[in-house]
């Protein structure tokens, strides 16, 4: 397939999508806040989206903030993200790059690559994540749906992030390819599952995706 081929296919899924789903909303109840999404974004990894959402609840209310995390000790926030699993090495995350987070900005999630891929526990998922839904900039969030929905729609032949997130940056409109990947989601959870996609009931099934 050519690029131009996978230009008009990626403009066909984005419209689909969106007549699909109108609202392309994070699954993250962040409320807005750019900190909370950081660190929801960072516990999500090997997590569901409902249990972050469940967890934040008590790990907010203790620690509002990104100046109450900074403050906060290690043992702490371990028992109140347990539940998210790795909750050692997340918990240290989100204490270390919270602190780095006031010392070095001032309190403000940066609005740029290099920079947020310099906290701990960042990596390009979550960076694109926060460029993408707070900064409003165009961002691809490769994460495990995108990545296989992006395969079988023939948008990229890859299962490594980095080249998936290249990949789509070259086919998908850049003023709405964080609301794409947030599509993604939503369908991928909906229809194109990981092991019973329900084919039925696809907009794409004249692509004649490629099976996993």
């Amino acid at each position: 397939m050519t690029l131009e081929e996978k230009k008009t296919r990626a403009a066909f899924a984005e419209n689909a999508l969106k007549a699909r789903y109108p609202d392309a909303e994070c699954a993250l109840a962040y409320e807005g806040d750019p900190w909370r999404l950081l660190v929801m974004g960072r516990l999500s990894a090997q997590c569901t989206d409902a249990r972050v959402n469940i967890v934040c609840e008590d790990l907010f209310k203790k620690y509002p903030t990104v100046y109450d995390m900074a403050a906060a000790e290690y043992a702490d926030v371990e028992k109140l993200v347990y539940s998210c699993g790795v909750y050692k090495v997340k918990a240290a995350n989100i204490i270390d790059f919270s602190r780095l987070i006031v010392e070095k900005f001032d309190g403000r999630v940066p609005d740029n690559m290099d920079d947020l891929l310099t906290l701990p526990g960042v990596g390009r998922k979550i960076a694109n994540l926060i460029i993408g839904d707070i900064y409003r900039r165009p961002a691809i969030v490769a994460d495990t749906h995108c990545i296989r929905i992006s395969n079988r729609l023939g948008l990229c032949d890859s299962k490594d992030p980095v080249k998936v997130e290249k990949s789509l940056r070259e086919v998908v409109s850049p003023d709405g390819s964080s609301d794409f990947c947030h599509r993604l989601v939503m369908f991928g959870r909906e229809v194109c599952t990981a092991r019973a996609p329900r084919c039925e009931d696809c907009p794409f099934e004249a692509f004649g995706c490629k099976k996993d």
